[in-house]
Formats: C-alpha cells, sequence, structure tokens
C-alpha cells in the first residue's frame, strides 16, 4: 500500500461537490485521509447551490427545505449553518382560487364549505366510493384516496405536468398515500426539524469543504484515466449510467426548467411556494424566494426587491440537468444492470442521488454518506 500511494497525490478523489460529496469529503479528511474534491459545474453545492441576488439567496436549482426526523443527521448539519425557523407552508392557484397544502381543514373549507372534521372526513369517503375496483392507474388511485374534487383541482394538473403524461397513462403506485388532514395544520412536511441555512445552503457547503482542495469546472468523464490515477480510490456522484457511456442505455429523468425574474416590488405572491395545478398553466409553481428568509438580508433588513422563479417540468434530454429519477419498472431493471457493473469497479464508491439511481430528500443523502464513510473506516481499519 505504501508503494501504490506514493504513486497517486490523493487517498480520495471526490467527483461532485453537492451534498454527499461534501460530507464523505469533510468525514474522510477528518480521519486523516487526503481528499480533492472535483465538479464539472462551476460551482459547489450540487443542486443545493445558492447565489445571493438583491440581498436574496435565490436557489439556483429549485426550491431545498431541509427538513428531517434523524436527530444524528440534524446535529451534524447544525455544525456547519445556523437554520431558521421556516415552515413550509405552500399553497395551490386552480385558476386563481387558493388553497392549502397540504390537504387539510382549510382545504376542504374551501374546497366544500365544511366546517368539522367528521364533515370533512364524509364528504371524502362519499367520494371515495367512486371506485369500486382495485386502482389501475394514478387517476383511479388518488380518487380511492381523497375523491374528485380534491383530484381534479388540486392533483390532476399538477401531475400531468410534473411528468407530461396524462394521469390515466401514469402507474397507480407513483401516489402510493395522500396526506389528508383533519386539522388546520399548514405544515407540509411532518418532521420534528425544519428549516434553511442562514446564509445560503452554498456557505453551509463551503463550511463543510473548508481547509479542503476543491476544484470547479471540471468534467471526470473527459479525463477519466488521469482522475482515477491520482488517487487510491474514488468516490462517483455522478450518473451511473453516464460514468459507463450510456453503454446499456439512458436511464431516464425528469428535468426541470427555471424562468428567474427580478422585480422591483417587496412581494408577489405572499409565500415561498405557490403551486399552479390547472393544466393549462404552463409552469408548475412559482417560488418567491425571499420568504424562505422571512423578506430579510443577512442583516435583517426588508428586502425591496423580490426574485421569483418559475418552474417548468421536462422530459429529460441528454445535456440537460437531470433532477427527478423516473422510478417505473423499465428503469429500475436497467439502473440494477448498471449496478452490476459498478460492482465490478475496484476503485470506485457510487453514492448520491446521480450514482445511485434514486430519489433522496436531503437529510437522506447525508444519512447515506454518513454510512458510506462508516464503512470504508471499518474496511482500513
Amino acid at each position: 500500500m505504501g508503494t501504490e500511494r506514493n504513486k497517486t497525490m490523493y487517498d480520495y478523489l471526490i467527483v461532485g461537490a453537492g451534498l454527499f460529496g461534501a460530507v464523505v469529503a469533510r468525514e474522510l479528511t477528518d480521519a486523516g485521509k487526503k481528499v480533492k474534491v472535483i465538479d464539472r459545474r462551476d460551482h459547489i453545492g450540487g443542486n443545493v447551490n445558492t447565489e445571493r441576488t438583491e440581498g436574496i439567496h435565490v436557489h439556483k436549482y429549485g426550491a431545498h427545505i431541509f427538513h428531517t426526523n434523524d436527530d444524528e443527521v440534524w446535529k451534524y448539519v447544525n455544525r456547519f449553518a445556523r437554520f431558521n425557523r421556516f415552515t413550509n407552508s405552500p399553497v395551490a392557484n386552480y385558476k386563481g382560487e387558493l388553497f392549502s397544502l397540504p390537504f387539510n381543514m382549510y382545504t376542504f373549507n374551501k374546497m366544500w364549505g365544511v366546517v368539522t372534521p367528521e364533515e370533512a372526513r364524509a364528504k371524502i369517503e362519499e367520494q371515495r366510493k367512486e371506485i369500486t375496483h382495485e386502482p389501475r392507474n394514478l387517476e383511479e388511485q388518488a380518487i380511492s384516496l381523497v375523491g374528485r374534487d380534491i383530484y381534479e383541482k388540486l392533483i390532476k394538473g399538477y401531475t400531468e405536468k410534473q411528468w407530461g403524461r396524462d394521469c390515466r397513462e401514469l402507474p397507480a403506485f407513483i401516489i402510493r398515500r395522500l396526506p389528508v388532514r383533519l386539522t388546520f395544520d399548514n405544515n407540509y412536511f411532518n418532521a420534528l426539524h425544519q428549516g434553511i441555512p442562514m446564509g445560503g445552503y452554498t456557505k453551509m457547503v463551503e463550511n463543510m469543504l473548508q481547509g479542503i482542495e476543491v476544484e470547479t469546472g471540471l468534467d471526470y468523464l473527459e479525463n477519466k484515466d488521469g482522475y482515477d490515477a491520482s488517487a487510491l480510490r474514488v468516490i462517483y456522484t455522478g450518473a451511473i449510467d453516464a460514468y459507463f457511456g450510456y453503454s446499456l442505455g439512458n436511464l431516464e429523468y425528469r428535468s426541470v426548467r427555471f424562468e428567474n425574474e427580478t422585480l422591483d416590488t417587496p412581494s408577489f405572491q405572499g409565500n415561498a411556494a405557490v403551486n399552479y395545478t390547472d393544466r393549462e398553466t404552463p409552469w408548475t409553481r412559482i417560488i418567491e424566494h425571499k420568504w424562505f428568509e422571512f423578506g430579510k438580508d443577512d442583516d435583517g433588513n426588508d428586502i425591496d426587491k423580490t426574485v421569483i422563479s418559475r418552474e417548468y417540468s421536462m422530459e429529460w434530454r441528454p445535456g440537460d440537468e437531470p433532477y427527478y429519477p423516473v422510478n417505473d419498472e423499465k428503469n429500475g431493471a436497467l439502473y440494477l444492470e448498471y449496478r452490476k457493473l459498478a460492482d465490478k469497479e475496484e476503485k470506485v464508491i457510487f453514492g448520491g442521488r446521480l450514482g445511485e439511481y434514486k430519489y433522496y430528500d436531503m437529510d437522506q443523502v447525508i444519512a447515506r454518506a454518513l454510512e458510506v464513510v462508516a464503512g470504508l473506516k471499518k474496511r482500513s481499519a
């Protein structure tokens, strides 16, 4: 091992400076390993990257709200950032009608005029009876859970825009459950801990990578042999099918396009997230970034301007940013074939959302990164 180490500069080369890569880099560095992090983008943070515009931390790749029930993960991220008390309470706009999300008593009162939980439950039960057989598609599954009114106004259009397909063409398993609250609780997440890092996610990731060699704007796959020769092990967080040159075919993703606008007004919609649930509105939602931090800048001053992002869901094509894995049977089977190839790579560890072709919330990707590092430490002990 000593001779091999002399030929290389690093114990670990980490490909990707997102949350998975940053956590692994921090932990391995603290364990005494020599680490380098590279990223093909020109910034760190991956999809949680935030950019400062008019004093507002703009979530460049869509809204990211940290939430977790994992005390250890919460303790971990608080080493690198102080979190505010942001509570995610999105609003649904259906052709100008506004509804609370998730589905709760405010939603049911607006939808049907009911005022008690018992009245709401009875209305939902009455409408669920429309589906008398095992649901065959997403439309039938949603109606069997919450009834036709909620489906038509708050699920159908939004889901069809998200997936680019009619709900009757989408498999039922996509909506296994829908949260129904017979209370007036507007908090979208049932999480013990929730908030946004003060100063933005990029600052948090910077703190994670403190003292670690990082280079951005470098594409690992363009000089794979050279990069591999520089380290004993590689931790790869890019797309697993791209690593193997798409030799078995492309895994599918949904992608997102953003239209950002800076407006000379203190408030555009009065809420961080408004979902547009009708089919006719081309965007899925509008994010108003300042409300993630209560309309204040880093010094606690009110901000006179605002930045909004319209989000458009779209089919992924090579060259687009992959966001959401399409976890259907076909893609699941293809991923397992790529996984067999990955298992034969002796010096490369695949991790993160793209490397494992798996949708992770932020707390899950951090927990997974810590798990991978624990395994590496155990192996080298």
